[in-house]
């Protein structure tokens, strides 16, 4: 028979605290995290799965009081917990891996890393993570030494006196393990496969608790939270036969003042300097004749707009990135800066000083035309252009109503 509970547990830590004050969270840290019980001569096992990153090492920061996860806090969670969680197994079900872009190349080099000195013992490469050049994946996978699955393989592993087969085949269950599917499969059509205890799909569907699954005779599915926000924890026990005598889970959403390990922050430190070899400003001048002016040019006309703008986030947004060394990092640039990306637009501090910032042409369009022609109209502000930066996940409590008003100008 059976059950499944579901928790949400947040660990949140002060960023300097004295030795005995530690020394006591880490203690209730350990006892939230129930000991394993296998004493009906069967073996338990805690199975701790991420997937569905697609890319994302960390939350970008731009919300630290409703953003968390992060692969740095996921490594000193499971170091600081390896007694308490042991025996444990580590997985990841695929999608995670970034797109084939330059920026991207370097994000799938940082999170194998990460993923070597964190410890998985199984990483599937399915869906978007096949658009990776095999010639640029292989090496990077045996330099990392990472246990990887492609589509249609497998491994055993051995835990806690079960030997475990985690596959990424969907008809390949072994008799006498305990079988583990990692697949991309929507979670509706993985609970009708018959022969796995555990299916854990990278489909990017939410999924507050498990899914038993009756209708195949047994067994239980879970679906990675979406770009790591959270990770989840299946505790199961087997018995003798291989069947599974209970499941329990819960979430671990690790906020932004969570424990961080320092070696994979090493490497994400790394990887933010490769990022910045990627812009060079000797390789490209600003386009002096482009649609954009700046917001100097728009205060001639405009002064008391200006002036307002002046006082608002959006105009120090390029500042919070160079206060937080992402500076020359695309994908935050694109949404701290005026027309980055587009003909004329900001390219870097050196060659574009002027677009720096979240400035009037970001909402209102380039304004060159209007300058040569005062008749035309400027581009209306909606919430549809807002959204595009403020996304649920770089900006969970943004309502345009609220945040308009801040910015609202007639």
């Amino acid at each position: 028979m059976l059950s499944s509970g579901v928790s949400a547990i947040s660990y949140e830590y002060p960023e300097t605290v004295l030795f005995r004050n530690l020394l006591i969270v880490l203690l209730m840290a350990f006892a939230a995290i129930a000991p394993i019980d296998a004493s009906a001569g069967g073996s338990a096992v805690n199975i701790i799965y991420t997937g569905a990153l697609h890319g994302e090492l960390e939350p970008c920061g731009c919300s630290p009081k409703n953003q968390s996860g992060g692969l740095t806090r996921l490594a000193a969670f499971v170091s600081l917990r390896k007694t308490a969680l042991s025996p444990y197994l580590l997985v990841d079900a695929g999608n995670s891996m970034a797109g084939d872009t330059p920026q991207g190349r370097l994000k799938v080099e940082a999170m194998l890393g990460a993923y070597n000195i964190i410890g998985y013992d199984a990483v599937a490469f399915l869906g978007s993570d096949t658009s990776l050049p095999k010639a640029f994946l292989t090496p990077l996978i045996d330099a990392n030494k990472v246990p990887a699955v492609f589509e249609g393989g497998g491994r055993v592993v051995e835990r806690g006196g079960l030997k475990i087969n985690i596959s990424a085949n969907g008809s390949a269950p072994r008799p006498g393990m305990l079988n583990i599917l990692l697949t991309e499969m929507p979670v509706a059509e993985a609970a009708l496969l018959e022969g796995w205890q555990v299916i854990i799909t990278s489909s990017g569907e939410v999924m507050a608790e498990p899914r038993l699954r009756p209708e195949a005779k047994g067994g239980v599915v879970v679906s990675a939270w979406p770009k790591g926000e959270r990770f989840g924890i299946l505790t199961i026990d087997v018995d003798k036969a291989g069947d599974l005598k209970s499941v329990s889970h819960r979430w671990e959403a690790l906020a932004m003042d969570a424990p961080e390990d320092a070696r994979v922050r090493g490497v994400l430190l790394a990887y933010d300097e490769k990022v910045a070899a990627l812009l060079k400003d000797e390789e490209r001048k600003a386009a002096s004749d482009g649609p954009y002016l700046g917001a100097e040019a728009c205060a001639a006309c405009h002064q008391p707009f200006a002036e307002q703008w002046r006082a608002t986030r959006h105009s120090g947004a390029f500042k919070d990135l160079e206060r937080v060394g992402k500076s020359k990092d695309p994908e935050c640039v694109k949404c701290h800066t005026t027309g980055y990306g587009l003909e004329g637009g900001f390219y870097s501090k050196t060659t574009t000083p002027g677009l720096a910032g979240v400035q009037c042409e970001v909402c209102h369009g380039p304004g060159r035309g209007h300058v040569m022609d005062f008749s035309l109209p400027m581009r209306p502000v909606d919430e549809s252009l807002c959204r595009a930066c403020h996304t649920r996940e770089n900006s969970p409590e943004f309502d345009f109503k609220t945040y308009f008003e801040k910015i609202r100008h007639e």
